[in-house]
């Protein structure tokens, strides 16, 4: 494979941030989120994003160390509107920055990291130890907190050894209330949610990611987890479409490695000022959708849009 000249200019040496051993992590100040906030915009410089999307960050950033009061007040006050109120921060930025603040993480920092982890995000949930959450991710596959609330929705979360009802109801109404919903999510194969990208959009960012990766056109990032070497192979991709930003990169995880399919699944995150969201594309094993690319939780899109083409 080719020399790719960005390559060490993205291995830094940020510190991980590991799960705590206590249930909930302390909530995160002004300073503390800020500094992530400006971690989150030189990684998304150094991999070549929207510079546009870089100031937003850096934008942010500057808000929160100029308020007057702790931003979990506003968030416990106003919720996320709140935060949508303030100067330079949009709706994707403000739920970035509710994630830190409720449990000192960030899915977009940790994936720019090349430190995605989902045990780890599992673990942060009320009534998900650190073993119930790598059993989750083992047993069921998902990566995400809108995969696991969709889980803990359509029954598969119950069927995880030591996943009673209680325990189940305990985690749905966490999520429900992290996520500021009151709908339960959908099952796999239902409709998008109003705002969500059309499966088509998606399905692009993941033509173009594996492309571009395949070519050696992408930077690539040092992951910190299955990695001895340090070596950095994990091409990373920021694109746009229209107003919407993605980043793309492949899955980095236990279930990835496990199944040998870090070169087939497609981790899309959204950020931009109108939304957010977070999808993994594979390709199909079972029925018409077989050896097709699909976005994980929206089957029925996709075997319409493979039926009219």
């Amino acid at each position: 494979m080719k020399s790719n000249p960005a390559q060490n200019q993205l291995c830094l040496p940020f510190p991980e941030t590991a799960a705590k051993s206590e249930p909930r992590p302390s909530p995160l100040g002004n300073e503390d989120v800020a500094r992530r906030l400006e971690e989150i915009a030189a990684l998304l410089e150094g991999q070549g994003a929207n510079p546009f999307r870089v100031r937003a960050y850096r934008t942010g950033a500057k808000t929160l160390r100029e308020l007057a009061q702790p931003v979990g007040e506003i968030l416990r006050r106003e919720d996320v509107a709140g935060l949508e109120r303030l100067a330079g921060i949009g709706r994707s930025l403000a739920h970035t920055i509710d994630q830190l603040v409720d449990t000192g993480r960030s899915a977009l920092l940790d994936r720019l990291r090349g430190n995605n982890a989902p045990e780890k995000l599992f673990a942060t949930v009320p009534d998900i130890g650190p073993r119930l959450a790598r059993q989750i991710h083992e047993q069921l596959g998902i990566e995400t907190l809108a995969e696991l609330e969709m889980a803990a929705n359509d029954g598969r979360l119950a069927r995880v050894p030591g996943m009673g009802p209680k325990r189940v109801l305990a985690v749905r109404e966490s999520l429900a209330g992290r996520f500021r919903r009151r709908a339960p999510a959908k099952s796999p194969g239902a409709s998008a949610s109003p705002g969500d990208p059309p499966v088509i959009e998606l399905l692009d960012v993941d033509r173009q990611y594996r492309l571009m990766a395949d070519l050696d056109r992408l930077p690539r990032i040092a992951p910190r987890r299955f990695n001895p070497t340090s070596e950095a192979w994990l091409p990373v991709l920021h694109t746009e479409r229209g107003d919407r930003h993605y980043t793309a990169i492949y899955s980095n995880t236990a279930r990835a490695h496990e199944l040998g399919t870090t070169r087939d699944w497609v981790v899309i995150s959204r950020d931009d000022s109108a939304g957010h969201g977070q999808w993994t594309v594979i390709t199909g094993r079972y029925g018409k959708l077989r050896d097709r690319r699909i976005v994980r939780g929206r089957e029925a899109e996709c075997a319409e849009y493979y039926e009219r083409r």
